[in-house]
């Protein structure tokens, strides 16, 4: 997925960094990712450790990290994926709401797509419910289908708007893909919480924070992939057919201090990461000075080319290269 603040590109980075920290052999630790949002940084570090807690408030985020590093044993899934893309599309939820032709004219997805999304989730959900698949193969399957919906969205990478148009990518047909996950020896935890109350319930060796930089509300930008995982009834709103979601303090330059400071003073981890940039809400300065209150801190820093829109569809979006900041605390515990 084409993400805002991904880390796929900065993933070696971070690795090298905290393996340069707490030493090369991760295997007996516990790696926290709290602000998980896709889980790049969880499947990363999955391979290596004891055990991964991944944590995020969103829906979709959840169902991500539920399949991605909740899931560690092999999964017999191949005839569901066959049969999800076999599927004959429906009039549904999706295509309704958000689709080409549906009833509100919101151009999300085209007719077809639009179709075989709602006909793939009701299909799941009838799985699920007479226990023909199991936990760990409905999130699987979840999975898949978000991600492979995403890939023809018809929007500039996130859901704020639509194009006008459906673009080359929105018109090819959807097929469902197997969201391939890594098998370890160990389970994994996976969590949908706010993070700041879920920090005073566990504990671990390495807490990784990628909290919101800026005022930008994932809830609203990602609102229609928590549609596709939830699959709920409510009454879409506005041109966009946005559905309610969660306010991150982390988007509120009122809130953002506070809120940062109340999660490392309860965070019960020994070493602490907070991936930043030089755009976000707190200063470097800012940040710095509440790390230092609780231990031993430090910073590394990289030139990074941050998120940009789709440049499909002549649309002209300049790259912009910011300082994207790893701040490191070994607190005092």
């Amino acid at each position: 997925m084409n993400y805002i603040g991904s880390k796929h590109k900065l993933s070696s980075f971070i690795k090298n960094t905290i393996a340069n920290t707490v030493g090369n052999d991760l295997s007996g630790l516990v790696f926290c990712d709290l602000f998980a949002g896709t889980g790049i940084v969880g499947r990363t570090f999955k391979p290596f450790v004891k055990q991964v807690i991944a944590n995020d408030v969103e829906f979709y985020s959840f169902v991500l990290n539920r399949n991605y590093i909740g899931n560690f044993k092999k999964l017999a899934t191949q005839k569901h994926i066959d049969n999800l893309n076999s599927l004959n599309g429906v009039e549904g939820f999706i295509y309704q709401n958000y689709s080409e032709n549906g009833s509100e004219d919101r151009l999300y997805f085209s007719e077809e797509n639009g179709r075989k999304i709602d006909a793939i989730r009701q299909q799941i959900e009838i799985w699920k419910n007479n226990n023909e698949i199991n936990e760990d193969e409905y999130y699987f399957l979840l999975a898949s289908l978000i991600e492979s919906a995403d890939k023809v969205a018809n929007t500039a990478s996130v859901y704020g708007a639509y194009l006008k148009k459906l673009k080359k990518s929105a018109q090819k047909k959807l097929v469902v893909g197997p969201a391939k996950f890594n098998i370890t020896k160990n389970s994994h935890q996976v969590f949908n919480e706010d993070g700041n109350a879920l920090i005073k319930k566990i504990k671990g060796d390495i807490l990784y924070l990628d909290p919101p930089y800026n005022a930008r509300q994932y809830g609203s930008n990602y609102h229609l992939l928590t549609t596709i995982a939830k699959y709920d009834s409510f009454e879409p709103q506005g041109k966009t057919g946005l559905r309610a979601y969660y306010r991150s303090s982390y988007c509120k330059k009122n809130e953002v201090k506070k809120s940062f400071e109340d999660l490392i003073k309860n965070a019960n981890f020994k070493y602490i990461f907070l991936s930043y940039n030089n755009e976000g809400l707190m200063t470097e300065n800012e940040v710095s000075t509440i790390m230092t209150t609780y231990g031993k801190y430090s910073l590394k820093t990289i030139n990074y080319q941050r998120f940009k829109a789709d440049k499909t569809e002549n649309r002209n979006h300049k790259a912009t290269e910011t300082v994207e900041y790893l701040h490191i605390l070994e607190k005092q515990l």
